[in-house]
């Protein structure tokens, strides 16, 4: 799945393929050798390479070369990037609070400007006053990337928008809106600094592909490239994109029986076992066994760039999820039984399988929202959900997994970013020359395996450091004083902590990301710290994990879209410039939305289940991990506590890597190296929460692609893949967008469609699954 924040935890992956041992050898060990092993195979009676490796793909699948006088800074760049910015923003705050949380689609946001800048350059004026300022040329390549970048860097709901949606729906809080505003600008600035200072080892080598924004280049290349050569793909893409939004009317609004088809409800419809196990077609409904869906909201498309080696890592973590989540409830296990299957909230202890009772933490909090010793005394420990608690304990495996991973298979690229060479040409002076050509020339010369997109790059001038620093100054000042002003109970050494581990999480997270695409959240280890540091502070922790977490986030992002500049050949400080732009304008626009959706839907918000097309899960897990980590670390985390393993599970991820990388070390052909444990430990939560009847589909779909279809017609694939990918996504997005304004409320009113066997979530959960009756309460 696409990334996203805290609901679906998903994880953007990509690496290299199962096809080629050697090169994924090479590949994880961090060895600088060319990868470039292709095999060979008969494809309608021509030899047609198979290509062995993501490397491969990232110069094969995109073109290398450049036209540095294209233009980018134009009227229609602004214009479009400003309005496409607050479009982004809006969608991504509506899907903050959707029981699947989905990020925006850039390539919806990339076709929508496509069309809107040739649509300008055709009706604007070419000659004279207006055409020399408002349409000097052609729509090109390099102005259509900019919109993009800018789109897609307000295109998220920033995680203080969690905290600011928290403390009015759980705390009664709601703060002045331009200090709220301000404390969204600096949470999601302060990341740019440290992005600055680790780009050249997360951004520029060749093996720092990121994966997932392939997609998108291609599809620019193929909307600005000689149209005889992108004609096929040019229409094939509109098609896709026509054909995926009429259909997308369906699931989203006129039959929502497809999100979810369960053979095995419809057999047995009054089974809450068989709800669990099969169902999925509903918010935290079940884990959606064999169940098929037809909505490609839920399906996504990374399954469809996804390469083999991590889909069958994440497989292998989905399987024993199932298993783990059904053995823990009817193990009952943490009491599993007295509480919800999936759920993201905190449950009193007199809840019971017939009426769960929702822990009411005002009880346990004064005045201060600080904790009440003396009141949690007689109100008890609160409990998580079984498949919640175990989803935090599996995702701490990953977390430190993760970071012995990397210490394991890439020394080299982690060395990089503290090495002497590297400190030194970080300095600012080097940043006011003209261009990295004339300020590096020699270490260019002694790059023989430089990235040939990178070497494009070198006649830009490189953006000076005192950007990237002189932002990350500002954004610490402004959040401190707004941590102070928020009565945040977060000390300022906490905030300059949570900054430092913000900086090391991205390095070893931004490494694996650029690598093999995958992402491990960091948020509930940042909750565990911040908890143990600021014991009975539940809001201080909200304010730790905002900047421990958003900041790294904001980070990779940044770094992801330097790469994004780099395959399109844009500007470094035309990148940093409109990221800045889009980020600004994205806050302002998630504060609004928040507030309105907040005040409209308040009651399915805070609700257990919500419905299928508003939920609170991801506030609710937001707030029920400050409550659990903030105020009650030392009651539910502690040795001999309920909750002990979770806290354990920290340094026994770090063991995790261990046996299959010496075990490589001993039989280096036994194919060891293609285990790749952050990705299976963290897909061993990865059906906690959300929309699960898509996932079998999912998997189904990413196994046909790589297995057969880039195997079988590996020129089709490289040609055409992405661009379909692409054609889906923005075919769905519109779709999206379109009805959840106009017919599900986002606007304030609700137009249901009139209820029928396609539409049976008023009698029962969409895929005829029995619903629960302790939920309605």
């Amino acid at each position: 799945m696409v990334g996203i924040q805290s609901g679906r935890r998903t994880a953007k992956v990509t690496t290299m393929d199962l096809t080629s041992t050697s090169s994924l050898e090479k590949m994880m060990s961090g060895d600088s050798e060319k990868l470039g092993r292709i095999e060979t195979q008969d494809f309608e009676k021509n030899v047609e390479p198979v290509v062995a490796n993501m490397e491969e793909i990232a110069l094969k699948a995109l073109h290398t070369d450049d036209d540095p006088s294209l233009n980018p800074w134009t009227f229609r760049m602004l214009s479009l990037g400003f309005g496409l910015s607050g479009f982004g923003s809006a969608l991504a705050t509506i899907f903050l609070f959707k029981p699947q949380s989905v990020s925006v689609s850039v390539i919806f946001l990339t076709v929508i400007s496509y069309v809107a800048g040739n649509a300008m350059s055709f009706i604007i004026p070419s000659k004279g006053f207006v055409g020399r300022w408002f349409n000097p040329h052609s729509f090109n390549s390099k102005e259509h990337l900019a919109i993009v970048i800018m789109s897609s860097s307000a295109s998220g709901a920033a995680y203080a928008t969690e905290v600011l949606a928290t403390q009015k729906l759980y705390y009664n809080i709601v703060p002045n809106a331009f200090v709220a505003i301000m404390l969204l600008l600096s949470s999601q600035l302060l990341g740019y600094g440290m992005a600055g200072v680790l780009r050249k080892s997360l951004v520029y080598p060749t093996k720092m592909l990121w994966p997932s924004i392939l997609p998108l280049n291609s599809l620019i290349e193929t909307l600005h490239r000689d149209k005889s050569e992108m004609k096929k793909k040019f229409n094939l893409f509109w098609i896709i994109f026509g054909i995926v939004a009429v259909w997308e009317l369906f699931p989203q609004y006129v039959m929502p029986v497809l999100t979810g088809v369960s053979v095995f409800c419809l057999a047995n419809r009054n089974s809450l076992v068989f709800t669990n196990i099969f169902g999925g077609a509903s918010g935290n409904e079940g884990l959606g066994v064999l169940s098929m869906s037809f909505d490609w909201q839920y399906i996504t498309t990374s399954s469809l760039f996804l390469p083999l080696i991590t889909l069958t890592n994440s497989f292998i973590g989905f399987i024993i999820c199932m298993v783990l989540f059904t053995s823990l409830y009817y193990g009952n296990v943490w009491n599993a039984l007295q509480f919800p299957f999936l759920s993201q909230e905190l449950f009193s202890q007199t809840s019971n399988s017939t009426s769960f009772a929702v822990f009411n933490q005002s009880l346990i909090l004064d005045a201060n929202n600080e904790l009440n010793i003396a009141a949690l005394e007689s109100t008890g420990i609160p409990f998580f959900s079984a498949s919640n608690a175990s989803y935090l304990l599996t995702t701490n495996l990953g977390v430190t997994a993760t970071v012995m991973h990397i210490l394991l298979w890439n020394r080299a690229e982690v060395g990089q970013a503290f090495s002497l060479k590297s400190l030194k040409s970080f300095r600012p002076r080097d940043f006011w020359k003209k261009s990295p050509q004339s300020a590096a020339p020699k270490e260019v010369e002694d790059t023989p395996y430089l990235d040939p997109h990178y070497r494009q790059m070198l006649v830009y001038s490189e953006v000076p450091a005192w950007w990237y620093l002189g932002i990350l100054a500002v954004s610490m000042v402004v959040a401190l004083i707004c941590i102070y002003n928020l009565n945040s109970t977060l000390p300022w050494w906490g905030f300059l902590i949570a900054s430092l581990l913000s900086f090391l999480s991205t390095l070893f997270f931004g490494a694996m990301a650029g690598l093999i695409g995958f992402n491990v959240p960091i948020t509930s280890v940042i909750q565990l710290i911040g908890g143990y540091l600021h014991p009975g502070k539940p809001v201080a922790n909200m304010y730790f994990v905002l900047f421990g977490s958003n900041a790294q986030a904001q980070a990779l992002f940044l770094i992801s879209n330097l790469k994004l500049g780099q395959y399109g050949k844009l500007s470094p400080k035309c990148t940093f410039t409109v990221q800045i732009f889009g980020t600004v304008l994205g806050a302002i626009v998630n504060y609004i939305l928040m507030s309105s959706i907040t005040t409209n839907q308040r009651e399915i918000l805070l609700s257990i289940q919500g419905t299928n097309i508003w939920s609170g899960q991801v506030i609710q897990s937001f707030n029920s991990n400050a409550i659990a980590f903030g105020a009650l670390s030392k009651y539910m985390f502690s040795i001999g506590r309920t909750y002990q393993t979770i806290v354990l599970a920290l340094p026994v991820g770090f063991l995790i890597p261990l046996p299959f990388y010496f075990l490589h070390k001993r039989f280096p052909k036994s194919g060891f190296s293609y285990i790749v444990t952050p990705v299976i430990c963290w897909y061993l939560g990865y059906l906690s929460v959300g929309i699960n009847s898509s996932a079998s589909m999912y998997f189904a779909i990413g196994f046909f692609v790589q297995f057969y279809i880039r195997k079988r017609y590996p020129a089709w694939f490289l040609k055409y893949n992405y661009i379909i990918a692409a054609a889906i996504n923005g075919g769905t997005e519109l779709l999206v967008f379109v009805t959840t304004f106009a017919v599900q409320g986002a606007s304030g009113k609700a137009i249901p469609f009139p209820p029928y066997w396609g539409n049976n979530f008023q009698t029962g959960n969409f895929d005829f699954c029995a619903r629960n009756p302790a939920l309605a309460g």
